[in-house]
């Protein structure tokens, strides 16, 4: 509902009214509010993977010791049972596939900011501008 609120304030500059909205984004170098969240998401995953929040990791996360494929720092995303959809809306349900599907040389970054900057590249070579998947 909140990506419709920007749609929707794009559209009242008047020289951008008739044009999509990734193109209103692009001219206003702007990123969907989808992209935001899910890139602030797992920048904080990184954060609490590597210590630096102050929140133990296990309380929000386990490790995948059993992975096969992708990188080495895998999470593990427990089962949800039939009925209980709400708790797939919880930060460490939402970001594991998320976070699973990063290549290994973005997840392994050494600081928060080459965090950031491997994530922006990725992204950007791999969707384009501003990562935007929303109708």
């Amino acid at each position: 509902m909140i990506e419709k609120v920007q749609r929707r304030a794009t559209k009242l500059i008047p020289s951008l009214r008739s044009k999509e909205y990734t193109q209103r984004l692009k001219e206003l170098k702007l990123y969907s509010l989808e992209w935001r969240r899910l890139r602030g998401d797992l920048i904080e995953t990184f954060k609490i993977l590597n210590g630096l929040e102050g929140i133990q990791e296990q309380t929000m996360f386990t490790r995948d010791e059993n992975h096969l494929r992708g990188h080495s720092d895998k999470l593990f995303k427990p089962a949800l049972k039939k009925g209980l959809n709400c708790r797939s809306k919880f930060f460490s349900i939402r970001v594991v596939n998320h976070w699973n599907s990063l290549p290994g040389n973005v997840v392994m970054a050494k600081s928060v900011n080459e965090f950031k900057n491997k994530i922006d590249t990725y992204w950007q070579h791999e969707f384009g501008y501003g990562f935007i998947k929303a109708n």
